[in-house]
């Protein structure tokens, strides 16, 4: 008799969803290879941000982690498979780069707030995920680096986001000598808004986003794409984009209920538009 095929056990999702109120957390779940940042996983977070987009029912996510590293980011050994490539690599390398930048964007540009829950270290593109975030909170047994100086690939596109949530002087240390910050420093130089005790860190970022759903989401949509467009502008410039924000926002019917309700001294009813 033929001997019987072994079973092959099912493998686990490099991404894990679960809505908890209003909140989706999306949780990294390959903590074999310390969440880094596949082309998979890339894709699987990136295909879940598209989907929340037009989900009424989400008004928060929280990016979250299991294992002890929130992500160590770039795939490495999967980038040195492909030097065997005709061109070492390069298409594929740029592939990857241009796909994970998209991915953050897409993070950015959601009209919903993003809060990252760090457990552990949070390296190189992982650095990059937490500063992408519009809020970060983090275990007290969080580190922070981008440490690809010291294997001879500088994180420059970690660098973009980072750059855009801390000070220079601090982002260029980070850059140039790759050293881990604990948690307490990631929020003093404005990584990180907060350091919570060690295990709580999901729960305190899933309170945050909740405490940021029970606003209008119109407000909160329209208020996001504001904050990131005005930052890359001139003083004068952000000023009239901003001016022609909040006329078109005093024209909404949240902003009309809003204000009767803090005039009337009641609660206010939003209907998100």
């Amino acid at each position: 008799m033929p001997q019987a095929a072994r079973a092959v056990a099912p493998q686990s999702p490099i991404l894990l969803r679960e809505q908890v109120g209003s909140i989706a957390v999306l949780t990294l779940n390959r903590p074999a290879a310390r969440n880094s940042l596949s082309e998979g996983l890339i894709a699987e977070l990136h295909g879940a941000l598209n989907e929340i987009r037009d989900d009424g029912a989400v008004r928060g996510v929280v990016i979250a982690a299991n294992g002890p590293a929130f992500s160590a980011g770039h795939d490495m050994k999967e980038l040195t498979a492909r030097r065997t490539d005709a061109d070492r690599g390069r298409a594929y390398f740029a592939e990857i780069m241009n796909a994970c930048s998209a991915m953050m964007q897409a993070i950015v540009r959601l009209p919903k707030p993003v809060v990252a829950a760090v457990q552990g270290v949070a390296t190189a593109a992982g650095c990059q995920l937490v500063a992408s975030c519009d809020l970060a909170v983090a275990s007290e047994a969080a580190s922070f680096a981008t440490p690809g100086v010291d294997i001879g690939l500088f994180c420059s596109t970690p660098m973009v986001a980072l750059s855009r949530n801390v000070p220079r002087k601090q982002a260029m240390e980070m850059l140039l000598t790759g050293e881990p910050i604990p948690a307490e420093t990631a929020q003093s130089i404005g990584l990180i808004n907060r350091v919570v005790p060690v295990g709580t860190e999901r729960e305190a970022a899933i309170a945050l986003a909740q405490k940021v759903a029970l606003k209008s989401a119109y407000t909160v949509k329209l208020g996001k794409e504001a904050f990131y467009r005005q930052a890359e502008m001139s003083l004068a410039e952000a000023y009239r984009y901003a001016a022609e924000v909040m006329t078109e926002n005093m024209m909404a019917r949240d902003a009309e209920e809003g204000i009767g309700a803090f005039i009337e001294k009641r609660e206010p009813k939003w209907q998100d538009r």
